[in-house]
């Protein structure tokens, strides 16, 4: 019988001493996703005159072509999100999707008011279903070590969308027409199908016998906290930013709003990076430290929105506590809900359309009562409720640390 010798050290290999590596041509095409959505969500904003003129209504009727889009989401991702649990992820993505560039075909192409509302009503209702799983796909593609990057590589599409992805849209809309906008989003989405299809490995939907109702993921600890400082920090962030040129242009910067968030935007894109790096051990310090940094920015053009430096320091300062929060947020609830976490992002994805919603409401009160002065102190007033919630969900919500218990989905 031959003798058997041990392994020579050198051949030995620790697989904990590998680093986990991103499935990132996968994520990129998640990145691209959230991308396309965020960015369809808001370009009327950019083309508003020109769409409302071609479409024979006045500018405030074609700006609720916003409205519709984020009530679509916020009305139907819960129910959408229970009824195709079981739907494996990669075919549920790719339906999502398809529903989202017939949309916007339609919507290019629609000359008729109610039609066009009835096209991004739907947009809305693909887009919602698409973000109640994108961020729990993409934990489900990683190793469970780097599960926090993948979500902030995943929601890089937010940022982009609005720093580059609406300039452009504007542009583009100015130069050959609002049409040509959004058939370029539909041309766009439907060579992403084909990135799916090719590129994102398939995950299996809930298993058939542990499906319960989507309030139960309410029931897990920690997952209320999330929801509730979501809700009030998309609130506070809406407030101001759907009305930041009403508030420069108060203050005699008006001509430049479109260079502040550009400032904005690059400052969220910092703020991503930083996030992906160091969320998957602090996501608590990086969550105190997004609501301070928004407070401050907040603070600064309460006090000193006179002093054109200074609201330029406020823009980046706003953007770096803004940028990673869709991250933050996002691995705050898919951690603390477990295997409740794909409820648990469907209610998030309501909560943060219903507040950008109520955003736009509660500015256009504001503005009627005590003027465009009283949007940063509105950002200051709620983010106080916010970081008390951040602060004291120490044990479950926000927890210091790496989650002991993170795991891939099943």
């Amino acid at each position: 019988m031959r003798n058997r010798t041990p392994l020579q050290p050198a051949l030995r290999r620790d697989p904990e001493a590998v680093p986990p590596r991103l499935p990132l041509t996968a994520l990129l095409a998640l990145a691209t996703a959230v991308f396309v959505t965020s960015l369809t969500e808001t370009l009327p904003a950019g083309v508003l005159p020109a769409m409302s003129a071609d479409l024979g209504v006045g500018e405030s009727a074609a700006g609720q072509s916003v409205t519709v889009y984020a009530a679509g989401t916020a009305l139907t991702a819960i129910p959408l999100s229970a009824a195709t649990a079981r739907w494996r992820r990669k075919r549920l993505l790719l339906t999502a999707m398809a529903a989202f560039a017939v949309a916007n075909a339609v919507t290019a192409a629609s000359a008729s008011y109610p039609l066009t509302m009835a096209a991004r009503f739907t947009a809305g209702v693909a887009a919602g279903l698409a973000w109640a799983l994108l961020a729990g796909y993409a934990r489900r593609l990683a190793p469970p070590a780097v599960q926090g990057k993948a979500v902030a590589v995943v929601m890089t599409g937010v940022p982009v969308a609005l720093s580059l992805g609406v300039p452009a849209g504007t542009y583009l809309g100015g130069v050959l027409g609002w049409r040509a906008a959004f058939w370029l989003m539909t041309a766009v989405t439907a060579a992403l199908l084909g990135w799916i299809a090719l590129g994102v490995p398939d995950r299996p939907g809930r298993r058939t016998g542990d499906r319960g109702p989507m309030l139960r993921a309410l029931s897990v600890p920690g997952v209320a906290p999330v929801l509730s400082v979501t809700l009030v920090f998309v609130l506070a962030h809406t407030v101001l930013y759907a009305y930041i040129a009403t508030f420069l242009d108060r203050y005699g910067m008006g001509d430049r709003a479109d260079l502040v968030l550009l400032v904005f935007g690059g400052a969220s894109l910092l703020s991503v990076w930083i996030v992906g790096a160091h969320i998957d051990r602090r996501l608590r310090a990086l969550t105190v430290t997004s609501t301070l940094l928004v407070g401050l920015a907040a603070a600064l053009l309460a006090g000193y929105a006179g002093t054109p430096a200074l609201v330029w320091l406020a823009a980046a300062l706003w953007g770096l506590g803004w940028g990673g929060a869709p991250t933050l947020l996002q691995t705050a609830v898919a951690d603390a809900a477990g295997e409740q976490a794909d409820a648990a992002q469907a209610m998030l994805v309501t909560l943060w359309n219903a507040a950008m919603a109520g955003g736009g409401v509660l500015g256009g009160v504001l503005l009627g009562l005590f003027g465009a002065a009283a949007f940063p102190w509105s950002v200051l007033v709620l983010l106080v409720p916010a970081l008390v919630v951040v602060v004291g969900a120490r044990t479950h919500g926000f927890p210091a640390g790496t989650p002991p218990l993170r795991r891939p989905h099943p």
